[in-house]
């Protein structure tokens, strides 16, 4: 028994060496026999308040689109063959993606430097040395040889640490959830770019379209400025509807340029999410249209297994409850067996034969007495990273659910003031025919008809820029049910 203190620990170690061949028999036996105990506590899934249905989906019954989610592809779901053929080629290009899959294949490889711990170290050491001993050395044997050879082959050293308590393999579990949360981190990474892919495209057509109603706006307003300077020439407008007319015209013709700027920025923005240089990029005008598809939230439940984002939360929780069972681990004797096994002689010509045999095994076991307080600080420390964990997974899950109610709320508000929206267009453009025929008429000045049509005008972007906001939202909303992802793509590892 040896006793050692270092920097305030107190180390007991039992060492037993040599044994004899039953005795190493005996002694592995009975360290494999332990071998089923792991302290620590056995991990339970925390617990979340999760509510029965979406409040915002009580008035809202969209049809069930069937399982366009489900697939994985949840961008087809648009039918747009641009939009799918953009998607496809994040998976492909995209950096950011890339450097998410490198940090998954490194937690991956982390994983396997743990579990190595669970099989035994072997070592080859051969040896071929002359040597040569001082003749004073103290016990020398006068006229001794102090000059010989030494030979040693294969020379094969093992060790093993006994997982006695559970400390390699809580360390494997560990590493197992933190590989798996990486996994999920890969998915919720890509899951971000698919949207914010999507997201980008939607505005870009948006201000496509924005682009197409100014256009048309600036050849009706050209045809207005013709009308009135017809009307001037033969002195039925004054020069001041003309001037009115060509300001209407000119404004119309800067906000045309000045989408362009903004398409730019989401066309660059697009090119950077599929990892192609912006300046080798361009997107054809396609102005958006159609109004979004209906998509079923699902219940509440689903969102614990369709987002990535809490199942990474959840595996770490797993991974910080493990831990807490390495920490509890150094409160026990560390076993280490030990074996040795070879041929050994000062000449080459005997060094395989029967005498030259060499073999050593034992075992010895560590255990800590006093470290003024170190183990506990470690346990305590794993508890409240444990304890961390389980808020932040609770966290994310309050968080999903407020994206989820967020977006279904602004669908279904978006929804109904575009209807409202549609409305106030017709209306707009009604005020401004009458305008014009009043104009015509001679009933009314130019004024009447800058009027109208600046409030048409408004109304239509603004019903381009719902339009917009409802495709964004529905992207968030696919975003935040977790897409077409699921629990059981996480990967066993």
């Amino acid at each position: 028994m040896r006793g050692s203190n270092k920097a305030s620990s107190l180390t007991i170690e039992f060492s037993i060496q040599r044994c004899s061949p039953r005795g190493a028999l005996l002694l592995c036996f009975a360290v494999f026999s332990l071998g089923g105990c792991t302290v620590g506590p056995k991990y339970v899934r925390p617990t979340a308040d999760v509510p029965s249905n979406y409040k915002e989906n009580a008035d809202w019954k969209p049809a069930q689109p069937g399982d366009e989610l489900v697939k994985g592809k949840w961008w087809e779901i648009y039918q747009d063959s641009q939009l799918d053929t953009l998607e496809e080629k994040v998976d492909v290009s995209n950096q950011s993606l890339k450097a998410a899959q490198a940090q998954f294949l490194q937690a991956r490889a982390a994983l396997r430097i743990s579990r190595s711990g669970l099989f035994p170290t072997i070592t080859a050491n051969p040896l071929i040395s002359r040597d040569r001993v001082s003749a004073n050395r103290p016990l020398a044997i006068p006229g001794g040889t102090t000059n010989y050879a030494d030979y040693q082959f294969p020379a094969i050293d093992a060790s093993y640490e006994a997982d006695v308590w559970g400390r390699v393999r809580r360390t494997v579990e560990a590493s197992r959830s933190e590989a798996q949360a990486s996994a999920a981190d890969l998915a919720s990474v890509g899951l971000s770019l698919h949207a914010e892919l999507a997201m980008d495209y939607f505005q870009l057509r948006g201000l496509d379209a924005q682009k197409q109603l100014l256009d048309s706006t600036v050849a009706s307003y050209q045809k207005a400025l013709d009308l009135t300077q017809s009307r001037y020439g033969g002195g039925l407008a004054s020069a001041v509807d003309v001037a009115q007319a060509q300001t209407q015209l000119e404004t119309a013709r800067a906000q045309s340029i000045d989408v362009e700027v903004q398409r730019a920025a989401f066309e660059h923005a697009i090119a950077l999410l599929i990892g192609q240089p912006a300046s080798k990029f361009s997107l054809s005008a396609l102005p958006l249209s159609v109004p979004p598809p209906p998509i079923p939230p699902g219940l509440p439940s689903d969102l614990l297994e369709r987002r990535p984002d809490i199942s990474a939360a959840e595996r770490r929780v797993q991974a910080a409850n493990a831990q807490i069972g390495v920490a509890r681990a150094a409160y026990f004797p560390l076993i280490t067996l030990t074996g040795l096994g070879g041929f050994e002689s000062i000449a080459a010509g005997t060094l395989f034969q029967g005498p030259s045999g060499l073999w050593a095994v034992g075992g010895a076991a560590a255990e800590t007495l006093f470290d003024a307080g170190r183990r506990r600080g470690v346990s305590d420390q794993a508890k409240a990273a444990y304890d961390q964990s389980v808020d932040n997974y609770r966290q994310t899950v309050l968080t999903a659910f407020q994206e989820v109610e967020d977006n279904l709320a602004a669908l279904r508000i978006l929804q109904s003031e575009a209807q409202t929206e549609d409305v106030a267009v017709a209306a707009a453009q009604h005020s401004v025919d009458l305008s014009l025929t009043r104009y015509k008429g001679g009933v009314t000045n130019y004024l009447e008809v800058t009027t109208a049509q600046s409030a048409a005008l408004t109304d239509e972007v603004t019903a381009v820029t719902i339009l917009t906001r409802r495709m964004t939202a529905s992207v968030l909303l696919i975003k935040a049910i977790g897409g077409g992802w699921n629990v059981t793509q996480i990967p066993a590892v």
